[in-house]
């Protein structure tokens, strides 16, 4: 990375998500909380998967993939959230911000990556059952995940790119909470335009297109659903449910923020919360809550453990 290219910043100092010292620790011990009902349940999810037999299918395997994103994606913003809410000055050295800025989107896109194979493992489970096996062999869903996080991380080093080419002269305060490509455009000491404009569409059309193909293969299950036996209705809903409400948790504020040209950081900021905090935090508890297999081998899973000591 060339840090010589007209660059007087040494490090950015976050404003973080509130001002007000009394609003900071309620916030901490939120999101404290938060972040370990994160790492907590995730966690759960990706040893009940990788331990029990009963939860070898794909959709389990993309389950515990999705999981150990969602710890990773977690990661990257809250700890820092959450020790920057204790302290008086919230700094980030220029080269931990530039990295923050590249885990930020490479799980981000990787997730995004992943929920619309999830939904065409559900497509095929519902549409095509007969070939659900041939289709969706270990080797293919392997080569998912991989194209996955590849596009992840081909989508992040192109953001990251763009932004460490743009001298940053001061100020250094970035209103945020973490380092985003948005908030440091509007610090560079150059027009951005042109890196405003290719960010947006690097960003939006991956949001855009994979939302698209998302809404098409629900489209599509729900039309296939209508010869089935309302018995046949509700399992399809049952398992399509979770992962519809877990797309439009994840999607609807991810979108918002990176389709448009960023106006206004402050809203930009708080949408921000549901995508890197709220939904991670939320996933483990949609797919189990409402999944019989899942609950039942964490159970099994529990009871072998109390038993086992």
């Amino acid at each position: 990375i060339n840090m010589e290219n007209g660059s007087t910043v040494k490090e950015f100092v976050l404003l973080g998500l509130s001002m007000n010292q009394g609003v900071q620790k309620i916030c901490f011990v939120m999101f404290l909380c938060f972040y370990m009902i994160i790492v907590a349940g995730n966690l759960l999810i990706v040893i009940t998967v990788i331990s029990s037999q009963g939860l070898n299918s794909p959709m389990y395997f993309f389950l515990s993939c999705l999981s150990f994103i969602d710890i990773c994606y977690s990661s990257v913003t809250a700890p820092k959230l959450i020790a920057d809410l204790l302290v008086e000055n919230k700094t980030i050295s220029f080269v931990g911000c530039i990295a923050q800025l590249f885990w930020v989107h490479f799980f981000g896109c990787t997730e995004i990556f992943l929920l619309t194979v999830m939904a065409y493992d559900r497509y095929v489970a519902i549409c095509r059952p007969l070939h659900y096996t041939t289709f969706m062999t270990r080797r293919v869903c392997g080569w998912m995940v991989i194209g996955s996080w590849v596009g992840g991380f081909v989508h992040s080093i192109a953001q990251t790119l763009l932004t460490t080419q743009l001298p940053f002269c001061g100020p250094n305060k970035i209103n945020h909470y973490f380092c985003d490509v948005h908030p440091l455009l509007q610090l560079a000491c150059t027009n951005t335009y042109v890196v405003g404009i290719t960010v947006v569409a690097n960003g939006g059309m991956i949001s855009l297109t994979c939302f698209f193909i998302l809404v098409m293969s629900y489209v599509v299950i729900l039309g296939s659903l209508k010869s089935q036996t309302s018995e046949g209705w509700q399992k399809a809903l049952s398992t399509c449910g979770s992962h519809i409400t877990v797309v439009i948790l994840f999607f609807g504020p991810c979108t918002f923020i990176y389709i448009r040209p960023s106006s206004s950081l402050m809203e930009d900021k708080s949408v921000a919360v549901f995508y890197t905090i709220i939904t991670p935090m939320l996933n483990p508890l949609i797919y189990t809550l409402r999944n019989e297999e899942v609950k039942s081998a964490m159970r099994k899973l529990w009871s072998r453990k109390v038993g086992s000591e």
